[in-house]
């Protein structure tokens, strides 16, 4: 049952060291520090497994760290959600899946979103389309999973602090391992 949570982890060691695009953290300290926030917001489990997984993505998709520079949009959301969703239910991948759909979606229904935005991240936003549309907010509404997403999106936005310390990797094994597909 841990074996792909074992995988998981490794890509991270493997991984997760690297610049997370431009900010002033690596890919690992990113997403610890967005896991770490969804718990001090006391989010379920399965939320908490989301934020840590929201950009696992930039691991598996075989693309340079800065194609976004080059004007190329990884679709890491959708990469991880094709890996994660074969081990993890809905419930987790559905809001990894619509992380980047929330920030289209936070900067069409609150203009002021924009403004919090790094540099690195206004850049993958018009890579990734811009701010929704009337119709795609009416959309990205009535997912039951949009009121997670934006959460998770949230989490992620302030999972940029260099130096925060958070917990490791291994604190968050039993989430994971809770939160696998029976």
């Amino acid at each position: 049952m841990s074996t792909i949570v074992d995988e998981i982890l490794t890509k991270f060691r493997a991984y997760g060291s690297g610049a997370y695009l431009g900010e002033p953290v690596s890919m690992t300290e990113h997403m610890l520090q967005s896991a770490y926030a969804a718990e001090q917001e006391d989010a379920p489990p399965r939320l908490v497994a989301a934020a840590l997984l929201h950009d696992y993505g930039h691991f598996i998709h075989d693309l340079p760290e800065d194609s976004a520079e080059h004007g190329v949009d990884t679709q890491h959301e959708e990469v991880a959600h094709a890996f994660l969703s074969k081990h993890f239910g809905p419930e987790i991948a559905e809001p990894i899946r619509m992380h980047v759909a929330a920030k289209r979606y936070l900067c069409a229904v609150e203009p002021e979103y924009m403004d919090e935005l790094s540099p690195a991240s206004i850049l993958s936003l018009e890579l990734q389309g811009g701010p929704y549309s009337d119709e795609e907010v009416a959309e990205f509404e009535r997912s039951p999973y949009a009121e997670d997403a934006v959460r998770l999106r949230r989490w992620d936005d302030v999972g940029k602090l260099a130096g925060l310390e958070t917990p490791d990797l291994e604190h968050y094994r039993p989430v994971l391992e809770a939160a696998l597909k029976q």
